[in-house]
This record gives C-alpha cells, sequence and structure tokens, in this order.
C-alpha cells in the first residue's frame, strides 16, 4: 500500500515510518477523497505520495497531490530532514482568471492554511500558473476556461517536544488549499482557514 522509494518497514527510519502513519491517520474535510499514489523515485532517499480531490455536488472542483521527502542525514537546500512538495489544479470561474492578484492571493491560500492548522515551516517556495484554454473547430462548442496551478515546496519544522514535524496538521492545511482553489467555504470551528489574522479569502463559491 506505501507509495515509498523502497519498502515502508523496519529498514526505512523511524521518524519516517512515524510521519507516514500520522499522514495515513489524519482525518480532513470530507469534500476531500485522498490515496496513496506513487511517489517520485529520484528527489529524496525515501518518499510517499498521496492525491487528492475536491468532491461537491457530484462535482471535481479541484486535484493535487501532496509528497513527502525525507533525507535521515538532512539536506542542505532544504535546511531539514523533511519536505513537503505539492502540486495543487483547480478550474476558475471567469471573473477571478483575471483577477491580476490571483497570484498573490493564491500564495495567501497556502500560507494562511499552515498558519491556520499551527503547521510550523520554514523555506518556502512555488509558483503560482494561469492557463487558459480556447476551443475551435471540432471543439468549438465547449466554453473557454482557466485553470489555476500551484506549486510549492516547504520545509516542516520539528514540534517543540522533538517528536519531528507534525506533518497530519500540514496534510490539513493542504485540504483547506484545496478546498479555497475549489471556492468552498472555509471549515467551521475554531481549525477554520480564515480563523485568527490568516488573511485568506478563497474563491467565490462555485456557481451550480
Amino acid at each position: 500500500m506505501a507509495a515509498v522509494t523502497g519498502h515502508l518497514g523496519d529498514e526505512a527510519p523511524f521518524p519516517f515510518r512515524q510521519a507516514v502513519g500520522s499522514l495515513r491517520s489524519a482525518r480532513v474535510r470530507p469534500e476531500v477523497r485522498i490515496e496513496d499514489t506513487a511517489a517520485p523515485r529520484r528527489l529524496a532517499s525515501y518518499a510517499y505520495a498521496l492525491e487528492a480531490t475536491v468532491l461537491a455536488d457530484g462535482q471535481e472542483l479541484a486535484d493535487g497531490r501532496l509528497v513527502l521527502l525525507h533525507e535521515p542525514d538532512g539536506h542542505e537546500a532544504w535546511h531539514g530532514d523533511f519536505r513537503l512538495v505539492t502540486l495543487v489544479r483547480a478550474e476558475l470561474e471567469p471573473e477571478m482568471a483575471g483577477d491580476p492578484l490571483l497570484p498573490e492571493v493564491s500564495w495567501s491560500w497556502l500560507t494562511g492554511a499552515l498558519a491556520a492548522r499551527g503547521a510550523s515551516y520554514r523555506e518556502p517556495s512555488g509558483t503560482i500558473s494561469r492557463a487558459s484554454s480556447h476551443y475551435f473547430g471540432g471543439l468549438a462548442e465547449r466554453s473557454d476556461d482557466t485553470q489555476i496551478e500551484i506549486r510549492a515546496s516547504w520545509t516542516p519544522l520539528e514540534r517543540a517536544d522533538g517528536a519531528g514535524p507534525d506533518v497530519a496538521a500540514h496534510l490539513a492545511a493542504w485540504c483547506d488549499l484545496l478546498c479555497a482553489c475549489a471556492g468552498l467555504p472555509p471549515s467551521e470551528g475554531p481549525e477554520s482557514l480564515v480563523r485568527g489574522t490568516s488573511g485568506v479569502v478563497p474563491l467565490p463559491k462555485r456557481r451550480t
């Protein structure tokens, strides 16, 4: 079941096995469907990958992939021994597609979600892309559409008790990012995406 480079057995480092177990047991929003997927084999000594889809009213509104990387001896560029890498995609409503502030707002969905979930991190990096499609000929009946694509990575920090990074909190933040891209309202309760001063602004709710 494990999508890892190598085996997720006793020979895998305990911190990595612990982190994978935390990801597998994490509870996420009901709109998000998550499953294991094949992990990349050349990015790190150990890797585990998840893919997710946001579903509402039978429609797929956003999808993404989250990869947990681990180097037992640390990685100079990461400034740590774990790294999270993600790709998130969603179709945009026309009024949002042309917004010049969309890249900045989209990046705030990620940083705001991490802050709201208490997921400590450093060395973030990423890109925000918009891709528009216009259809012609035999496809001319299709409406033009625009997708947003978020590629990002960051280094999760260890907890104060030295028990390793709280990757479950990072997974919850990632799911919040997916839902924000899908145009869903923030989850209710004390762990809402927009609690406190996160400054996250979700997309307008999608028309049905």
